[in-house]
């Protein structure tokens, strides 16, 4: 019988209730309330039409609950349909979104984005809605769902060739890979990840990943964000931990001992214990696009 090592953290989501997760040290199977709960969580968001847009009557807010494992330019269908309703069509152009003054990123997950740059505001998320002066020093162009497919089936491909060298997604047929953009796209989490375990997989033998993909990015940093190849197992054959990342990463973000803690570091939300193995938490708190994105940023002062 195989024991495991079980780490369990109280979280809150932006739901503001709280749930308890099971940190498990075992293999993905044991875990999959863990893997609907990242999955269903959402965020209570505002959007507002900037000020100097042109309109022939008031726009009034749009509210929606946004799903942190997708993209904004994904699930703002309405939000844009609501806002053009009160506009001319020739004062239309592409659709773009910011919040306090910075262009949100729509190649970024969104959850994300909220804990980048909205982490530690009030909710709701206030998301201040543009149709002109698009920011391209800043964004990305993004004309249609069809780039959105583009870059999330490019992120998947690549994460599966730092796991796996890619054999898995390679042997996947074009309707698997439609499958997973679909159940992103439709949120729909079994269709999803009907297909999604297939690339969460490795044998007994291999103790984990060859690689962890993941992506550290800093509030503070001009620097987009960190890539590095990083395995999951020491070669004393210990597992790595989320410690041993950002210790490797950004060694400023963990405190000295008994020192002042300076920065929080996040994935969906909330701050996952540092001695979390990082096998698990790859194979359970990445985004769909099969990375772990992590948030590094400054510890509250209230």
């Amino acid at each position: 019988m195989v024991t495991h090592t079980i780490f369990v953290t109280s979280l809150v989501n932006e739901h503001s209730s709280s749930i308890c997760l099971a940190q498990t040290a075992g293999r993905m199977t044991d875990d999959k309330d863990v893997l609907r709960d990242v999955w269903s969580g959402r965020i209570p968001t505002c959007f507002t039409l900037y000020q100097d847009e042109l309109t022939e009557r008031e726009a009034e807010p749009y509210y929606l609950l946004l799903p942190r494992v997708s993209y904004l330019t994904l699930v703002t269908d309405k939000v844009k349909k609501h806002f053009q309703k009160v506009m001319r069509t020739e004062d239309i152009s592409e659709i773009w979104f910011e919040f306090e003054g910075i262009p949100l990123k729509w190649h970024y997950p969104i959850g994300l984005l909220f804990d980048l740059h909205a982490s530690n505001t009030s909710l709701p998320w206030s998301i201040t809605v543009h149709f002109k002066n698009f920011p391209f020093k800043d964004l990305l162009h993004c004309q249609s769902k069809d780039v959105i497919e583009a870059h999330f089936m490019s992120s998947v491909k690549e994460a599966d060739a730092l796991k796996h060298k890619s054999q898995v997604i390679n042997e996947m047929q074009k309707k698997d890979h439609k499958q997973l953009w679909m159940g992103l796209q439709n949120d729909k989490f079994d269709q999803f990840w009907a297909i999604n375990r297939k690339l969460m997989e490795y044998s007994p033998e291999e103790g984990g990943f060859r690689y962890i993909p993941f992506r550290i990015y800093q509030a503070t940093s001009e620097r987009p964000f960190v890539q590095k190849l990083f395995r999951p197992v020491a070669n004393d054959g210990k597992p790595h931990t989320l410690d041993d990342l950002v210790k490797e990463v950004c060694p400023a973000a963990i405190p000295p001992e008994g020192g002042e803690k300076k920065y929080q570091v996040m994935i969906h939300g909330i701050e996952p214990l540092l001695e979390t193995p990082l096998q698990w938490l790859s194979e359970h708190f990445s985004y769909p696009d099969n990375f772990l994105h992590i948030a590094i940023i400054p510890q509250p002062t209230d």
